[in-house]
């Protein structure tokens, strides 16, 4: 079995921002919080995207990865009728012409009300 290597556990609440485990980063989910904050950035669902997705590159970088390593993302999304388009836009924007395998999910919240968009990802080291 591989080793584990936890990247950036918190000690106030209880996870790591990513799991290293063998090749494979499984990274937490991210949020719109603007970079060393629990505060959610201005600019609704699309600045969160844009935040979240810029928070998982500083996580996978850590770890040792990075966004073209990117294999599988799941996204949640608090009124996924609405926001998808705007999010899938940012999304695309951010990823290029790399596609990785995706799900997207709709959900009734996420850990704060302000917060509409959380993604998460496995990468390749």
């Amino acid at each position: 079995m591989s080793k584990l290597e936890f990247i950036s556990p918190s000690a106030s609440i209880p996870l790591s921002g990513a799991v290293k485990c063998g090749d494979l980063v499984f990274a937490s989910g991210q949020v719109g919080f603007k970079p060393g904050t629990q505060e959610v950035v201005d600019g609704g669902v699309a600045a969160q995207t844009r935040a979240a997705l810029e928070n998982m590159k500083a996580v996978l970088e850590q770890s040792g990865a990075s966004v073209d390593k990117v294999i599988k993302t799941t996204v949640f999304l608090t009124n996924v009728v609405e926001d998808f388009p705007v999010m899938n836009e940012v999304y695309a924007e951010f990823f290029g012409n790399h596609r990785p395998a995706r799900s997207t999910v709709g959900v009734a919240s996420l850990a704060r009300a302000d917060l509409v968009v959380e993604i998460e990802c496995i990468a390749q080291v």
